[in-house]
């Protein structure tokens, strides 16, 4: 009996040490983000254009070498705190992000009025908002982390209408991600549309009809652009902004948040990254 002994307990020793090696080497590997932040201001390389604009850069030190970028446009209220957390999330995923300032002169709403017409313009004007986010692009291509063949945006409302516009004028990305955004986007040129396109619409969203969804769709299959159409149900607008429902209540719009669909929707971004950047 204890000839048996003997063995079974050198090979449970010998598993637990295994065991133990393995966990040791999970624990090495797996180093909690040290986010870097900077904040800095810059211009316009376009001479009509004398804005000054406020940058936010957030990158994870504990690891090294170049990282894909990614570009964030805000909502419609401008650069806040909201859009500079998601820049520290995108960070914490081990990319160089951005925040891009499309207003300027350290511009922003605390209401849908002034919004509205900070906003308005580059509707009307997509070179405009090309112009302002070429001056952000600028900016972060010369960092030495930034692998400055791997770059990506992303947007929120306004954004996610406005990084629909740079893939359709031809800004040399990878991909795009509209997080609730609206879709009367500039119409897609198959010569000129080079990134593919994630967008992550509320199912109850009224600020984006079906019909406007449609048209879209239909705009993106005309020119046989790569995208991906993904609908949380029940989402409304501004879905992802933990803010929103107290905004919404507040001005008497149809905003909220909805926590399954801002986790649904960063799950199939990063997804949607793990594909554009490989």
């Amino acid at each position: 009996m204890k000839k048996l002994l003997i063995p079974l307990l050198g090979g449970l020793l010998f598993l637990t040490a295994c065991n133990n090696s393995t966990d040791d080497k999970k624990e090495t590997s797996m180093k909690e983000p040290v986010i870097k932040t900077e904040a800095l201001t810059y211009s316009s390389e376009n001479s009509m254009d004398s804005l000054v604009m406020d940058g936010y850069i957030a990158w994870d030190s504990s690891i090294t070498g170049k990282r894909p970028v990614v570009l964030v446009v805000h909502e419609w209220w401008g650069m806040n705190d909201y859009i500079k957390r998601r820049v520290r999330d995108l960070a914490g995923l081990g990319y160089l992000a951005m925040a891009v300032d499309f207003y300027g002169n350290n511009k922003r709403a605390d209401n849908p009025t002034d919004a509205g017409n900070l906003a308005g313009p580059f509707y009307k004007d997509p070179q405009m908002a090309k112009a302002r986010f070429d001056a952000a692009l600028n900016v972060v291509r010369k960092y030495e982390i930034a692998d400055t063949s791997k770059i990506a945006a992303i947007g929120y409302c306004f954004g996610g209408t406005q990084v629909l516009n740079m893939a359709n004028l031809g800004e040399e990305l990878l991909g795009v991600v509209s997080f609730h955004g609206g879709l009367q986007v500039v119409t897609p040129d198959k010569s000129k549309l080079k990134a593919q396109v994630l967008v992550c619409h509320g199912g109850a969203d009224p600020f984006v009809p079906a019909d406007e969804v449609a048209q879209f769709k239909k705009q993106m299959d005309s020119v046989g652009a790569t995208y991906t159409f993904k609908v949380y149900d029940g989402a409304t607008h501004a879905f992802s902004n933990p803010d929103a429902t107290a905004t919404g209540e507040k001005f008497k719009i149809p905003i909220s948040y909805n926590a399954a669909a801002d986790t649904a929707s960063w799950n199939d971004m990063k997804n949607f990254f793990g594909t554009i950047f490989n």
